[in-house]
């Protein structure tokens, strides 16, 4: 089986580029879903959602776009496609039946997917996990335990014999990143490389009885060999003074490493992303409508009252906040974002970056770096712990936001590394043992509000660590402590809509006047 691979800063950190609520839930179903119909080859017939009674699925599934990002992903659709809140009609104008059921399965990930799909050809299964932030793993095919994670062109081989010959053969193929038997009825090969078997490949494998491709769903492919100079930020201190080097060095060193580019094309990946937050910014600020949703449009009340001089004076903080509303309403309306790192806490770094970046007037290669940093904090974080507020609340999220746009702040007023990382541990500290409890189900609030407090927490810890204040406790432990409170944190805390703020009485109210928003998803039977 392959070891867990390196973060990539755009693969687990920033992006993926998307529609929906929630990356967990609205993008790495898309994910998943695409994964699937390339199992069935193509559209299936029939399909069988299952969550588990116990896990987050079955609360939120459809007040948090698994199931619109499910059913875009079964027609072969991306995460931004514009067509995405309308892909419960298209699934049942397509001809696909679907049903979805909750049982009592204990599953041990509160995210885990269990599909059955039937085409002309058969029936097909897949189990998968979203894992934090769009990212995903498929662990069973079939019956068939295994390990995919969609940074791979996959082969999947089904052999008549155990395949233990057809797995000698493939093992001198030097092309070959990774190669997976799994189970023995039907032996399935996973074979995962740059690009799929070719013809020439599978003519020399014997016994073949079905041959798919599952094409990649994450934009920086993994190898075989892959190495990155460091994985935590202890490691990353022990590497080099960080003192005397900014952290976005230390960043363009890392993505450099795990993307197998160089450092302009991995600007060029940022600028990227930056152009589309800007978008967002812009997009928000102009006005944003949507009918399913709860909070209606804000931001041009702040910006109204900013502009006319009521509001009291929070020089930058006070542009953080107009442009964290104008994302949040971005994402609330269905338009593009970035999840940096979740769709849930999309706002608090970008948008505090921004805000700070132009303030400072500062140039577009220090903007582009500011934000690298930042997803460094990211990296370090999906390492020691989890973005998933399904795991671990809304520190997964907004703390992690937190603590990336503390350490972008830093690099665009010139810190060291030493400074970014002890803003960073500063941030994460103030939100330890933060609740995710979304009103009615919905990832507008407090979400709103939390990603606010993380621009305010960030700009707080960012000028503390300049003036040389001590984190006192390092990132990595803080990280630790962040993974053993998701630990033990009661499930009904943790992304499910049953306990905190969402099951107040007005929570409920808002709960059941939604209800009738919107086409929707189709319903479990």
């Amino acid at each position: 089986m392959p070891t867990t691979l390196p973060p990539s800063i755009f693969n687990d950190v920033v992006g993926p580029v998307m529609r929906g609520p929630s990356s967990s839930h609205s993008a790495a179903s898309v994910r998943i879903g695409r994964l699937a119909r390339d199992l069935c080859g193509g559209d299936p017939e029939r399909v069988l959602v299952e969550f588990d009674l116990h896990g987050s699925l079955a609360t939120t599934h459809t007040s948090q776009g698994s199931d619109i990002g499910l059913f875009a992903g079964l027609l072969g659709w991306e995460a931004d496609d514009a067509r995405l809140p309308e892909s419960a009609a298209a699934l049942r104008a397509a001809g696909i039946e679907l049903e979805i059921r909750i049982v009592d399965l204990h599953d041990p990930h509160p995210n885990t997917y269990r599909l059955s799909l039937e085409t002309a050809a058969g029936l097909r299964r897949l189990v998968a996990l979203s894992t934090g932030g769009g990212m995903i793993e498929v662990v069973e095919i079939d019956g068939a335990p295994l390990t995919l994670r969609g940074d791979y062109a996959t082969t999947l081989l089904e052999v008549a014999d155990d395949g233990r010959s057809t797995l000698a053969l493939l093992e001198q193929n030097r092309s070959i990143d990774d190669v997976q038997l799994a189970g023995t009825q039907p032996t399935l090969i996973a074979v995962q490389a740059q690009a799929f078997l070719t013809e020439a490949d599978l003519a020399a494998l014997p016994g073949l009885r079905s041959v798919r491709q599952l094409a990649p769903v994450l934009p920086v492919r993994s190898r075989r060999g892959l190495t990155v100079p460091f994985l935590h930020a202890g490691e990353m201190v022990a590497s080099s003074d960080p003192t005397q080097r900014r952290l976005s060095d230390f960043a363009l060193d890392y993505e450099c490493a795990r993307g197998g580019i160089d450092s302009a094309a991995v600007l060029a990946q940022m600028k990227a992303i930056l152009e589309i937050v800007r978008g967002g910014v812009r997009e928000g600020l102009a006005g944003t409508e949507y009918e399913d949703r709860i909070l209606p449009r804000q931001s041009h009340l702040f910006a109204q009252r900013l502009e006319g001089g009521k509001l009291l004076d929070g020089g930058l903080l006070n542009r953080a906040i107009l442009y964290v509303t104008a994302l949040m309403e971005v994402k609330s309306s269905m338009g593009v974002i970035v999840a940096a790192p979740t769709a849930g806490s999309c706002a608090t770094f970008p948008a505090t970056c921004l805000a700070a970046a132009e303030l400072l007037e500062a140039s577009e290669e220090d903007t582009l770096r500011a934000m690298l940093a930042a997803g460094l904090i990211g990296v370090f974080t999906a390492t020691r712990s989890s973005f998933a507020a399904e795991v671990g609340g809304c520190q997964a999220e907004t703390g992690a936001g937190a603590a990336m746009a503390a350490a972008a702040l830093v690099e665009l007023a010139g810190g060291s590394a030493a400074q970014g990382l002890s803003a960073a541990s500063q941030a994460l500290q103030n939100v330890l043992g933060l609740v995710c409890d979304p009103v009615a189900g919905r990832v507008e609030a407090p979400c709103l509000g939390r990603n606010v407090a993380g621009a305010a927490n960030a700009l707080a810890c960012a000028n503390m660590a300049l003036a040389g204040y001590d984190a006192l406790i390092p990132l990595d432990e803080v990280l630790d402590a962040h993974r053993q409170i998701s630990e033990s944190m009661a499930r009904e805390l943790r992304c499910t809509a049953l306990g905190g703020l969402s099951i107040t009485p007005t929570s409920k109210a808002i709960e059941a006047r939604c209800n009738g928003c919107g086409d929707g998803a189709l319903q479990p039977k």
